[in-house]
């Protein structure tokens, strides 16, 4: 990244739980629900950021305090220091949520997963076993 670029703290923070639709609002995700996207991780969102050509870090030790389990936020740079934007179409953290959300899903590793999933099963035929397993008593 550029050595001009300002101090990290600075940048606005997006935790996956902003944009994942399996979450409440209560739970803290930040957009519709119909725009949001199914469990976005924190590589995915880095991705589309860097699509996006935004300076961006990833913060896999910080967690969301009202979901600590799930591990990892983002760090995005939206106005440079001057007060212009790196990218013209995304003024603020709500259309970075919104664009990302609808990029997560056609993302090129949830494609490959797709595709894989959608061979195994179609492979798969129906089972010759009958019963219900298990030990038998005497």
């Amino acid at each position: 990244m550029d050595s001009e670029l300002p101090s990290i703290k600075k940048w606005n923070i997006l935790y996956p739980v902003y944009i994942n639709s399996k979450k409440t609002m209560a739970e803290g995700r930040r957009i519709g629900i119909s725009k949001a996207c199914e469990n976005p991780t924190c590589a995915e969102i880095g991705d589309c950021c860097s699509y996006l050509k935004l300076p961006f870090a990833i913060e896999i030790d910080k967690a969301y305090p009202r979901d600590f389990m799930q591990r990892g936020r983002v760090r995005v740079l939206l106005k440079k220091d001057d007060g212009s934007l790196f990218n013209s179409d995304i003024s603020s953290r709500k259309q970075l949520m919104l664009r990302i959300a609808e990029m997560v899903p056609r993302h090129h590793g949830r494609v490959k997963k797709q595709e894989t999933a959608s061979t195994s099963t179609s492979t798969a035929g129906p089972s010759n076993k009958s019963g219900k397993g298990g030990k038998k008593r005497r």
